[in-house]
């Protein structure tokens, strides 16, 4: 057991409310930035989890709602470019068979 005092808030009056008697734990905690001498109960940090679990699947779904958009997205352009190849492609063909048939008349 440890006696503390706050030297800045109380005056040298020798008043015993300015101190008070604090455990290794307690002390501790009061230096984590808790109030002094109470932990926290096991419901507090079972409602912590809850909330930081709650939060990382609220962005987890964020990000795969994103991920799912930029997919659809990435889908798309690629079946724009795959009827824009083929397009060229039947052009290209249909070009090649005019070619064809006008060296075959050269020939004869």
């Amino acid at each position: 057991m440890a006696v503390t005092g706050d030297e800045t808030e109380s005056a040298p009056t020798g008043d015993m409310s300015a101190y008070q008697i604090c455990s290794p734990t307690s002390g501790l905690s009061q230096e984590m930035g808790s109030s002094p001498g109470s932990l926290p109960s096991p419901q507090q940090v079972s409602e912590e989890a809850l909330r930081k679990r709650e939060f990382r699947m609220m962005k987890n779904r964020e990000a795969a709602r994103e991920c799912r958009r930029k997919k659809k997205e990435y889908v798309k352009c690629l079946e724009n470019r795959v009827a824009v190849l083929e397009k060229q492609n039947k052009t290209l063909i249909e070009e090649l068979k005019a070619l064809k048939v006008l060296y075959s008349h050269k020939t004869e």
